[in-house]
């Protein structure tokens, strides 16, 4: 395999609402650069990237898939992510690694909820992204309204470097603004002939307004452009293109591009602007870490001859095998060479190294900066773990990961399924760090806890198909928390006698509301004198830890403020054991005495309804203690937006159905847990 070079290489991702039709973008993007010599369609269940059986069932994306294509001079590294709320984790694990993003929104809904929160992610890790609006053939579409609406939700300054000709059924191909021409795409040869030509006259006046507005927005953002247009200067593509590139990169513009995917028109445009306007691993600031024992920052610059720095992303159990997905920031990753997981402080040998292709792989010798690569071998380390060598140690920020809103309880429905089980459940919680496994000691019962209705779905799918373990399930619960509503406190006196030595400590701890969203707190006002370093340690770690089960109903206990307001040792007696336990104890009496009370999760939702049925789908929606925010309309449809509580959104997608006659849509994201 030759080596690419480093300027040469593009780690981008399709992020989208589902349904916008990222997989369809990502299949013709396979075929036009000769990666796959079929199309694959997802309402066909052949989409290469939608590999897996619950996939292709359904026809939506459930796990993001890896890719390598070439494009002309540039090896485009393609992360393909989900669309589905429930799977958002996939999305924030990618972006976490990807050097730019392809947002792709349809023409006919345009930003929609899901849209939203992918494009937020994507600035939460200052991710360049270019836009590329699909479905322009569809009735309805409208090009200009949803770049309006790219403006007003997401915040973003679009830059058109194309307009449709035509929308809708007369959508015929598009005027590129940077060389003014028109671009035809031929449908008998799929797409793969395409014609430019002079722009229609009666467009003209159009294209030349938007070119002047292209020009001057780029000016904006780049000095040496605005020179020109000031002096009123010719400025050809190449000088354009170049700005362009320059703006993108510094977060300034999203370049827009419009096509319609399932028709074939619009791709190769879409993959020239990839190569011309996102960036390469070089044209980025290099990633940051810090020295695992020291703590001081280190930079891992983008190059060969740098130490290894890499970060593992996903984790997949392919045919029972454990597969890591890496991203290399720095230095060359070599099959059978050592590597040092400062997260676990264990040596590990990857054994064998693959160049992704969706659920294919090529064997590869050694990887190097930039690239994003699958690896056999790891034993021990996980989603969010770090690999380098043990010379040059450094630790890469890990992947935030949600928390679970809704648990199912799971039993095996005969005796060969119970030994398989937990087994299964084991490799399904390494692969999804969104996913928790735990045994309910008063039921005994194991409890499955996801991000939504349909993540738990899934999983009790793939443990049928995939494993061949059948499962009875429970009714879905709701994943409360609990807090308090008044300051309390409680001392506690732990005096006794374990394995013959007697153990001994007292405890004064308070415990504060603060306000929703800021976490829980530990706070010491005693004299640091008064107890020794390891004894305070014990006392927060015993305080802390007792906050995972609330005195209500055992849910952790979330925005609590503790101080340790006094404390008692005595010498050869007082042990890091009665410590934590007393503070423990403590803790747990302290909150009984604060009026704890319980915390739902609030979902915040958008439902699509035709005007005929609002009024009674508003009227089913305050009987579920939905408050509406908003009614807006768009495209022919009301769009209602509300925060509702989770515990009365199951069954949600049937109730909407059966009340607008099949016409109902609805999305819904978390939005805070907050009081009932």
């Amino acid at each position: 395999m030759k080596k690419t070079k480093i300027t040469a290489i593009r780690n981008i991702g399709i992020i989208a609402h589902i349904d916008a039709g990222k997989t369809t973008v990502t299949e013709r993007i396979l075929f036009y650069t000769g990666r796959s010599h079929k199309l694959g369609e997802v309402h066909d269940g052949e989409a290469v990237m939608d590999w897996m059986p619950d996939e292709q069932q359904r026809g939506i994306t459930i796990t993001s898939a890896v890719t390598t294509c070439p494009w002309k001079e540039i090896e485009i590294h393609l992360i393909d992510t989900p669309g589905h709320v429930d799977f958002t984790i996939e999305v924030e694990r990618s972006l976490r690694v990807l050097d730019g993003a392809v947002g792709v929104f349809s023409a006919v809904e345009g930003v929609e909820p899901q849209s939203e929160t992918v494009w937020r992610q994507a600035d939460k890790y200052r991710v360049p992204k270019i836009a590329f609006l699909n479905k322009m053939d569809r009735i309805g579409a409208d090009f200009f309204g949803t770049v309006a609406m790219m403006k007003s939700k997401l915040n973003a300054v679009p830059l058109l470097l194309q307009i449709p000709l035509g929308m809708g059924d007369e959508f015929r191909g598009v005027i590129d603004l940077i060389r003014m021409q028109s671009i035809r795409w031929d449908e008998a040869s799929l797409g793969t002939v395409f014609t430019t030509g002079d722009i229609p006259p009666e467009m003209a006046d159009q294209a030349a307004a938007y070119r002047e507005k292209l020009v001057e927005t780029v000016a904006e953002q780049d000095d040496e452009l605005m020179e020109a247009f000031v002096a009123e200067q010719p400025i050809d593509a190449a000088r354009l293109t170049a700005a362009i590139r320059r703006a993108t990169i510094g977060l300034h513009l999203v370049p827009v591009l419009c096509g319609t995917a399932l028709r074939n028109k619009g791709i190769q445009p879409l993959l020239d602007a990839v190569a011309q306007f996102l960036p390469g691993p070089a044209d980025i600031p290099p990633a940051r870490g810090v020295h695992p024992d020291t703590g001081e920052p280190i930079e891992c610059p983008p190059r060969d001859a740098s130490p290894l720095a890499a970060l593992i992303f996903k984790v997949s159990m392919i045919e029972s095998r454990k597969l890591c997905f890496v991203r290399i920031y720095s230095g060359r990753l070599k099959a059978g060479g050592e590597v040092y997981n400062p997260t676990l402080k264990r040596r590990e040998k990857p054994a064998r190294l693959l160049l992704m292709h969706a659920n294919k792989r090529e064997r590869i010798e050694e990887a190097g900066a930039g690239t994003i690569v699958g690896v056999v071998g790891l034993k021990d380390s996980s989603t969010g773990d770090t690999l380098c060598t043990p010379e040059a140690p450094v630790l890469l920020e890990a992947i935030e990961v949600y928390e679970p809103v809704i648990s199912i309880a799971v039993e095996p429905k005969t005796h060969s399924d119970q030994e398989r089980m937990s087994e299964v459940l084991e490799k399904f919680a390494a692969e999804d760090p969104t996913l928790r496994v735990r045994q309910d000691e008063d039921t005994g019962q194991t409890i499955l806890s996801g991000m939504g209705e349909l993540h738990l779905e899934i999983i009790i799918s793939r443990m049928q198909r995939e494993f061949n373990t059948a499962v009875n399930v429970g009714k879905p619960q709701v994943m409360y928390r609990e807090a308090v509503g008044a300051r309390a406190e409680a001392t506690v006196v732990f005096d006794r006698e374990i394995a013959g030595q007697r153990q001994f400590a007292e405890v004064t701890l308070a415990a504060s509301p603060r306000a929703r969203g800021e976490g829980s707190t530990f706070t010491v006002a005693i004299p640091e004198s008064s107890l020794p370093p390891l004894l305070m340690e014990a006392a927060r770690k015993g305080a802390m830890e007792s906050l995972e089960s609330g005195p209500l109903s055992g849910y952790p206990a979330v925005d609590v403020a503790l101080t340790l307001a006094g404390a008692g040792a005595r010498d050869g007696l007082s042990t890091e054991l009665a410590f934590t336990v007393a503070a423990s104890m403590a803790c747990k009496e302290a909150l009984s005495r604060g009026n704890p009370f319980l915390l739902e999760p609030i979902m915040k939702a958008e439902v699509l309804v035709p005007e005929a049925f609002l009024g009674e789908v508003i009227g089913d929606l305050n009987s579920r203690s939905g408050k509406i925010e908003s009614i807006d309309h768009r495209l022919g449809v009301q769009v209602v937006t509300v925060e509702v509580p989770l515990s009365r959104m199951f069954g949600y997608s049937t109730a909407l159905r059966s009340a607008t006659q099949g016409r109902g849509t609805f999305s819904m994201h978390f939005a805070r847990f907050d009081r009932p």
